[in-house]
């Protein structure tokens, strides 16, 4: 949708948010095809042997990191676009991003390395149709490595991203606000023909929304995990045992966090609104002459200043001082 039809996004904000895709498809591929499904339909799964058990960490991790940074890198990029115009130029070129596209995975990779010996193969008794047999199980080190190398990955793959997506969509929002509040009521209709008040208030909640959905899917597999890899991380420890409330609420967390990363792309797309508009063109297989009455219909803006020149009643030339112009664009469109 975003590469061969028109929807309306920037060359960058393309190249972001199909990386962003690609990343969270691997994600999904070796938690959810390999990791999860295989442990129920196979009695012993290959990555329950050495050296899988190792690399499908590394592989897991090296997703996460990479779709949780792309997400903080762009929402940065955006910040930075709004607050200084000449910074636009310096991020309109396709290659500074796939570069720095490129370059978010493989660090992400790179920091990924050490989480492919948190975990060790060890042989297991289970009972298999009645009779005790003993395999093979990739499970995790009984060691205070394992556990300091979770709570380190977690806090760069959760933590510290969540609090830069809410601090930056926040300083995106009060720019909007200061930039709104320059104008007069007057220029305001002169500029737009129309009130800008209700497209700020659905431009705030649209900034809200994205930052509350990466917070609540994330932030529940942050908190289960370092408590199941801190007092939990013994061999006694039985993960299947749902009797156990931390079990469960490990694997909802597990279920937002799979979640997240299956909307994460859609979320990000959906704001825009001609994308909205083009994909209801694909469905519906006809023209669309509007779009739904719907606060998703407006779109977040940014406000890029230009100078702009109105004429007054007395047919004199008037400049508006130092904002003149307020153009509105698409938050990915800039």
């Amino acid at each position: 949708m975003i590469c061969f039809r028109k929807c309306g996004m920037s060359d960058t904000a393309v190249v972001y948010l199909g990386c962003l895709a690609i990343v969270d498809t691997f994600y999904l591929v070796w938690v959810i095809l390999i990791d999860l499904t295989l442990t129920f339909w196979l009695l012993q799964p290959f990555w329950h042997s050495y050296p899988w058990c190792s690399i499908l960490s590394f592989l897991q991790y090296g997703s996460l990191y990479s779709s949780s940074w792309i997400v903080v890198v762009f929402t940065i990029e955006r910040y930075l676009v709004l607050r200084n115009t000449a910074a636009k130029q310096d991020f309109s070129q396709t290659k500074v991003t796939k570069l720095t596209c490129v370059a978010i995975v493989v660090v992400s990779h790179l920091v990924s390395v050490p989480l492919g010996w948190i975990n060790v193969v060890v042989p297991t008794n289970i009972t298999v149709d009645g009779e005790n047999v003993t395999l093979p199980r990739c499970q995790y080190r009984n060691e205070i490595y394992s556990t300091a190398i979770v709570w380190i990955t977690t806090f760069l793959s959760g933590g510290v991203p969540i609090v830069l997506v809410i601090i930056f969509n926040y300083l995106i929002g009060h720019h909007l606000c200061r930039a709104s509040n320059l104008f007069t009521k007057e220029e305001r209709r002169v500029i737009h023909g129309r009130s800008t008040r209700g497209m700020l208030r659905r431009t705030l909640l649209l900034l809200g929304t994205v930052s509350v959905a990466f917070v609540v899917l994330s932030l529940p597999r942050f908190v289960t995990y370092c408590i199941l890899r801190t007092e939990y991380n013994t061999e006694n420890f039985n993960r299947n045992d749902y009797r156990i409330p931390i079990n469960v609420a490990g694997d909802f967390a597990n279920m937002l966090q799979n979640l997240n990363s299956t909307t994460n792309f859609l979320l990000y797309c959906m704001v825009s609104g001609r994308f909205r508009q083009e994909l209801l063109r694909v469905v519906t297989c006809k023209v669309v002459t509007g779009e739904a009455s719907s606060f998703f219909t407006h779109t977040v803006k940014i406000f890029s200043l230009s100078e702009h020149k109105v004429t007054s009643t007395h047919n004199r030339d008037v400049y508006l001082p130092q904002m003149s112009k307020l153009e509105e664009t698409e938050m990915y469109d800039t």
